[in-house]
């Protein structure tokens, strides 16, 4: 998150803050661990009406931001998440709304875009496969050319509220090139099998699609050419999982941090030890640094800089290692409560966890950093 904000900005920032330290609570998240959708009905549509929806999507299509930097307010919201540890498809919605803004036809942005700004739709993204095709980027859903239209067939897991969403975004191949195809839930051959998640707030689910009808009217683009549309929205994926990662380390630090001041042990205050000064200096460390490289990767994907693609894959790589690291050691410091369902500490450890594994591990992202190197080195 930017260090500096402009007025605008700290109030778009805070209102966000206080909505869902009102309407989240740890009780809340807490009392809604088993529930199906994990919040109040009504919340995500009052998040929507705070702009949670519309800031990727451009001002001729119904969006716009508080800052002009649709992304970098975005992630503003996604560290006000990552904080609260708060419920919602955040990033599938805006993975939704980015695609249709950017590519979609005007019965798609009529109908399923102006949903998703209104509130009345949730829409999510289907990229992700389940192993052994779980690597970054692996897709191996087909489309098959019928007539007029196509079929589609394939499993995408895991899903971000696969079983309340309207419609899904499914990347597969056409004939090898990768295409973006819009499909209602409903759809003949749609099936949707809850999981189970580490994070108590996030509902996820597997979907098949067994010779789903797919009319070319749903297509998302042009068929067969979403390769790079495809890029774009990993990177947005991951800038939102970064900054939430963030959000989230930054509550933990806080959390541990005022510990180590009042929990006493042979009369002397925790913090006042030199084992417990060196851990908490170098979380404070990891923390500013995933800070600034969170910031950089939102700046770089905004503006689509040549090197918006590392940057992000080195933000992911970075954040998710260490602020793991840093949440594991927090729990280590607070000891026996520290392990308790009753501390708030675990749902932030949760969160953290649940988004280093998303749209790509520390490794996948290690790996990926390393091949656009390369490539761009042998193009010089």
């Amino acid at each position: 998150m930017e260090l500096q904000l402009s007025d605008d900005e700290q109030l778009f920032y805070e209102t966000t803050e206080r909505f869902l330290e009102d309407k989240t609570p740890v009780a809340e998240l807490r009392a809604r661990r088993d529930d199906p959708v994990g919040y109040e009905d009504g919340f995500w549509a009052e998040g929507v009406q705070l702009g949670w929806t519309s800031l990727l999507v451009s001002e001729e299509d119904g969006g716009g931001s508080v800052s002009g930097k649709g992304l970098k307010d975005l992630a503003l919201v996604a560290h006000a998440f990552g904080k609260a540890a708060a419920p919602g498809p955040l990033l599938g919605t805006n993975i939704v709304a980015a695609a249709l803004s950017r590519s979609g036809s005007a019965a798609q942005k009529e109908v399923v875009l102006q949903g998703l700004l209104g509130g009345e739709l949730i829409a999510t993204w289907a990229h992700a496969e389940p192993h052994p095709h779980n690597g970054l980027g692996e897709i191996t859903a087909t489309l098959t050319k019928v007539g007029d239209g196509y079929t589609l067939s394939g499993v995408k897991s895991p899903v971000e509220a696969a079983a309340h969403a309207s419609h899904f975004l499914v990347s597969a191949l056409l004939d090898g090139a990768p295409t973006q195809v819009l499909i209602a839930a409903g759809a003949p051959g749609v099936s949707v099998t809850a999981l189970h998640s580490v994070d108590l707030t996030k509902r996820f689910g597997r979907v098949q699609f067994a010779d789903t009808p797919v009319a070319a009217g749903d297509v998302v683009g042009t068929p067969g050419g979403a390769a790079g549309e495809i890029e774009y929205l990993t990177q947005v994926a991951n800038v939102i999982l970064v900054n939430e990662l963030t959000g989230a380390f930054e509550r933990a630090f806080a959390l541990t941090l005022e510990w180590t001041f009042d929990r006493y042990t042979f009369g002397r205050p925790l913090a006042s030890y030199q084992e417990i000064k060196h851990r908490m200096a170098d979380q404070k460390m990891w923390l500013e640094a995933s800070q600034a490289m969170a910031n950089d990767a939102a700046t770089a994907v905004q503006n689509q800089d040549e090197d918006a693609d590392v940057l992000a894959s080195a933000a992911k790589a970075y954040i998710a290692e260490y602020g793991t690291e840093a949440l594991q050691d927090d729990v280590q410091i607070h000891g026996g409560i520290g392990v308790t369902f009753e501390h708030d500490l675990h749902l932030f450890l949760r969160r953290v966890v649940l988004n280093s594994g998303l749209h790509g591990t520390v490794s996948d992202h290690r790996l990926r950093i390393t091949d656009l190197l390369e490539a761009k080195e042998a193009a010089v």
